[in-house]
């Protein structure tokens, strides 16, 4: 789906291609989760790393693309760098290598310790925020520092944005969605989590003053529409107010 002449989003995973960077854009892998799930006794299948590799190959072969920045929480842990987090940091690190592409990060809350792993595995890396072409990234967890003359479009993600539906039969589903919007007259759009688990805040039944992110907060979310992902497409489900008052009716 094309979001703007320069953004296009790939069909059916969370994944954004931006044409004049030629880069694809992540949000909030979350390495190492199952690792640190099963230190608190909770023992989940390894597939994370698994699904990112896949929807990023896929990504790559689609579009050719040569650098795949990475909007925050590339990791899990907050307080240090797990063993299992390095060693999948490593291999996301080595695959893209092999598929001729480069990795970016914008450092999020949980990215505590990565510098140290920059010049062994070849990241760039932003300690805050990164402007290129007209772009602003930054992850979310807190207000943009400033926001350079020229840009045109914010990109964050923190949130993991997702969506409630409601089948024929009054079954709900949760499904992980793109926002698009304007905060302070500028394009924004809030990536969903890539990560396996990560699967998100429920945006059109949450009260606004739940959010996580003080940008949600500030802004008028209802206004944003909500770009879904998954079963293999990317479709447009209309503004959260829209969502919201949908939702109302089924509780």
């Amino acid at each position: 789906m094309r979001l703007t002449e320069d953004m296009e989003l790939i069909g059916g995973i969370p994944v954004a291609y931006i044409r004049s960077l030629n880069a694809l854009v992540i949000s909030d892998p979350h390495l190492g989760h199952e690792a640190a799930q099963a230190g608190r006794g909770i023992f989940l299948p390894k597939v994370n790393l698994k699904g990112i590799t896949v929807a990023l190959g896929k990504s790559i072969d689609l579009t050719g693309a040569k650098t795949v920045i990475v909007n925050g929480d590339i990791k899990n842990d907050f307080s240090t760098v797990a063993t299992d987090e390095f060693n999948e940091l490593y291999d996301l690190a080595a695959f893209l290598k092999e598929k001729g592409a480069s990795l970016t990060l914008i450092k999020g809350n949980h990215d505590n310790f990565v510098d140290r792993y920059r010049e062994s595995m070849g990241l760039k890396i932003y300690a805050e925020q990164y402007a290129i072409g007209g772009y602003l990234f930054f992850h979310g967890d807190e207000l943009p520092k400033e926001i350079p003359k020229g840009t045109h479009t914010l990109i964050m993600g923190h949130e993991h944005p997702a969506i409630a539906v409601y089948n024929a039969v009054d079954r709900k589903e949760k499904l992980r969605c793109f926002l698009v919007g304007e905060y302070r007259k500028v394009r924004i759009v809030v990536f969903p989590a890539i990560g396996y688990f990560s699967t998100g805040t429920e945006v059109n039944t949450v009260p606004e003053g739940k959010l996580l992110s003080p940008v949600l907060r500030e802004l008028n979310v209802d206004s944003m529409r909500a770009i879904a992902v998954g079963y293999g497409s990317t479709m447009e489900f209309g503004t959260i107010a829209e969502l919201r008052k949908a939702a109302s009716l089924h509780t």
